[in-house]
């Protein structure tokens, strides 16, 4: 499978499509029409408790992937170590406003997040150190597991587009930590989608089983409308046999739910963030720029899954 499909002009060439995306990514100018909104915000759960499979890499740069297509686009970074606010070059050092004031002082979430600097249209509510501490401190409150649902629909510019216009978020997009805490179950409650990042290579469903018990338990005790609508290969080799087989078991397993574009094993991916950028700004040219654009397309596109 190619790591990416056709673009919005069917006769593209990749020389082509490169050429239109560094383009946009650079200087703003769009040669195709924005992607129509989604008539309600659609409110993204992207988790795996395994380590080392692009969730936070897929979070920052579809999220700059949608913005660049016309989203209006809100990424909440719910893991400690703030990786995602580093790729969006977003200040996270102790003191900053962030996850941690809205989940545990209830600031707004409007008042913590800030504008990305290289992504027009792009929000974002950093993570900082000071989160690690939040699971410890939210065990005594009531109901504790639905802080940050709370604090996302208390949003004023989420909901839908009759109501709020056009500044509505169409998009919140979710960086959760690799773990099954409290903070990955406020994410589970909050959203009403979950995109799981998997490897292409022999572990990529270990530990998915537990993940997809715990989707189970919080559908039926805690948010019913959560969906596991998006299933994303990362890391993809196409020139080994093991990441076609991954890639083909998991289509087998998931069917639709898994997107049709693979993310390819890229350097430039890998680089991005020590540059404090996503790969759709620091390389928008490149295969795994173009990846997760395709990739972006197909989410704004798709039917979400019942």
């Amino acid at each position: 499978m190619a790591a990416y499909e056709p673009s919005l002009h069917d006769d593209a060439t990749p020389l082509a499509r490169a050429a239109e995306h560094t383009m946009l990514a650079r200087e703003g100018r769009r040669t195709g029409p924005a992607l129509p909104r989604p008539r309600e915000t659609r409110v993204f759960v992207v988790a795996n408790q395994k380590g080392g499979v692009g969730k936070t890499t897929s979070t920052v740069n579809v999220a700059a992937a949608l913005a660049q297509l016309g989203q209006k686009v809100l990424v909440v970074d719910l893991d400690p170590q703030g990786n995602a606010s580093t790729a969006l070059n977003i200040e996270h050092r102790r003191g900053v406003a962030s996850t941690y004031d809205a989940l545990v002082d209830d600031a707004p979430l409007e008042e913590v997040a800030v504008a990305c600097p290289d992504v027009a249209g792009l929000m974002v509510v950093p993570a900082t150190i000071d989160l690690a501490g939040a699971e410890i401190e939210l065990v005594s409150v009531v109901a504790r597991e639905g802080r940050l649902r709370k604090a996302i629909h208390g949003h004023p510019l989420v909901g839908s587009l009759e109501e709020i216009g056009d500044e509505r978020i169409d998009y919140v997009l979710i960086d959760c930590p690799p773990s099954l805490g409290l903070l990955t179950l406020n994410a589970l409650v909050a959203g009403d989608e979950m995109m799981i990042p998997i490897q292409a290579e022999y572990y990529a469903l270990e530990g998915l089983g537990q993940l997809l018990e715990t989707v189970d338990m919080v559908r039926k005790h805690l948010n019913p409308e959560l969906s596991v609508s998006t299933i994303l290969i990362t890391m993809y080799d196409a020139r080994t046999r093991l990441a076609a087989g991954v890639a083909s078991e998991v289509r087998e397993h998931f069917g639709e739910q898994v997107l049709r574009t693979n993310i390819p094993r890229s350097v430039r991916v890998s680089e991005a963030p020590s540059y404090a950028q996503t790969v759709m700004t620091y390389d928008p040219g490149s295969p795994g720029a173009l990846s997760y654009l395709e990739a972006a397309r197909e989410i704004a596109t798709k039917a979400v899954a019942v």
